[in-house]
């Protein structure tokens, strides 16, 4: 039975489920309650209120979800790789070969992730990695892919993380040669005044590195061609290598000063979030005054200030569109059959209120309104999803505060469609890479006819479900 034999339940979780093959041992140690008091100044500096029901766990969640994702700084390669090197006597002693002539071993697609030292916003990586063994032995493959995992599982830079991988595999392995080709993916957040006004916002920055030993070390080197054809094998255009100094000035949205994307109206960084985001760093065993992070603590503050509390209201300017009537200049009463309209693919960017992490994705809507009425325009339909987004939230609350609002504008029927990546599915223990969530919000009919609600869904295409991940393989 495994994980499910009798008397291994002892780990309850929020909702009262118990399950036994959770590590939890985070919780209660040093370094995890002063994450905790950290992430309680910055809620509070966001104008939130840390005992609100959705966020009394968040504190915990956050300091958890940060260690976890941090892990690597406690592991060392020797102990990765000791054991797991096999004789293999078909090696040359020199610079032998698995299996024969050829000799180039990789192990493909392996999906990881890692905090951007820069602003601290996870981003997901495709990490390819291959060997040429050498000495008479080789490596267990899953061996590859968890030193890969134990540098992932740090502050990272692209670069640096291929560099590191590689490096670590030469020595812990000996081989002839290491190749490690990583494709990143960051999200690229709009700010809340850009949004609108940028209609090809794209949603992610996406890099491919790649380093290289031994056979591997000249970028020019035969072995590399070998590598890339198997590369190629799998969709991926080597040609857009970064070279390294691009990928430094290029690869986080804030190391762009011409693609500042966080918002600009939110006022001077709060001293107090400065000082618990830099508590963070030095909790998880960083050393904040390295230069890579100097400016971390306020690339994430500024960061989240786009999600502020600021118990604005919306002033939506248009008319209360009524469902069922029209009414002539001359006061004369037609009555109309009513139409499905929808409004497909709007783009939402959001914050999670129990991890502090982003989630992205598009809002389908659709609604009956009679023939002589205008369909709602699609802008002010953005503005109301624009509106609900910046904030910290839940998908589920998001999908029925856009159906009630579009409701209460048009005085009918909605129903609402939110599908979303949460990074908080990759980049936690659960790590569930590809994960779609999709939520409905429904009023009026919708929420009593399955023809209706059908029809809806009917409407939205195959290709319409534009919230795939920004981090796909695609380089």
């Amino acid at each position: 039975m495994g994980c499910l034999d009798d008397g291994h339940f002892g780990v309850e979780l929020d909702n009262g489920v118990k399950l036994s093959c959770i590590e939890l041992g985070v919780e209660g140690e040093p370094e995890t309650v002063a994450i905790e008091e950290a992430v309680k100044v910055l809620l509070q500096g966001l104008g939130e209120d840390i005992n609100r029901e959705g966020l009394l766990k968040t504190p915990l969640r956050v300091a958890k979800a940060l260690r976890q994702g941090t892990t690597g700084y406690k592991q060392k390669v020797k102990d990765i790789v000791q054991g797991a090197l096999f004789p293999e006597s078909g090696l040359d002693n020199a610079a032998g070969y698995a299996g024969g002539v050829g000799g180039l071993v990789v192990v493909r697609d392996l999906d990881l992730f890692s905090y951007c030292e820069t602003c601290l916003i996870p981003f997901q990586i495709k990490c390819h990695v291959g060997y040429v063994p050498c000495g008479q032995r080789v490596v267990g493959l899953s061996k590859l892919s968890r030193v890969a995992d134990a540098f992932a599982k740090r502050l990272q830079d692209p670069q640096r993380l291929a560099d590191e991988i590689c490096f670590a595999l030469d020595h812990g392995i000996k081989p002839a040669g290491v190749a490690v080709l990583l494709q990143c993916s960051h999200l690229r957040f709009p700010n809340v005044q850009s949004f609108f006004l940028d209609s090809n916002h794209q949603g992610s920055v996406k890099v491919l590195v790649s380093s290289g030993s031994g056979v591997f070390e000249n970028e020019k080197a035969d072995a590399w061609s070998d590598f890339f054809s198997l590369m190629r094998f799998r969709g991926i255009s080597v040609d857009k290598i970064h070279m390294r100094d691009c990928t430094e000035q290029c690869w986080c949205p804030f190391r762009s000063s011409s693609s500042e994307i966080f918002s600009s109206n939110v006022g001077p960084a709060n001293p107090g979030m400065i000082a618990a985001a830099t508590s963070i760093l030095r909790s998880l065993g960083e050393d904040p005054s390295r230069k890579e992070l100097i400016g971390t603590p306020s690339h994430f503050v500024n960061w989240l200030m786009n999600f502020q509390n600021t118990n604005l209201e919306m002033k939506l300017n248009g008319p209360v569109y009524g469902k069922n009537d029209y009414i002539r200049s001359n006061g004369e009463i037609i009555h109309n059959e009513e139409q499905l309209r929808t409004e497909l693919n709007l783009p939402f960017w959001s914050q999670c209120e129990h991890h502090l992490l982003p989630f992205h994705g598009v809002v389908h809507i659709g609604y009956f309104s009679a023939d002589r009425i205008n369909p709602i325009g699609r802008s002010l339909l953005q503005s109301v999803v624009h509106f609900y987004g910046f904030k910290l939230q839940v998908q589920e609350r998001f999908s029925r505060q856009i159906a009630q609002t579009v409701s209460s504008l048009l005085g009918g029927d909605v129903m609402v469609l939110v599908e979303a990546n949460h990074t908080c599915m990759i980049s936690r223990g659960i790590e569930k890479v590809g994960s779609n969530t999709a939520t409905i919000g429904v009023v009026g009919r919708f929420s009593t006819e399955p023809a209706a609600r059908s029809m809806f869904l009917r409407s939205i295409p195959n290709f319409a479900t534009s919230a795939g991940s920004d981090f796909s393989s695609t380089a």
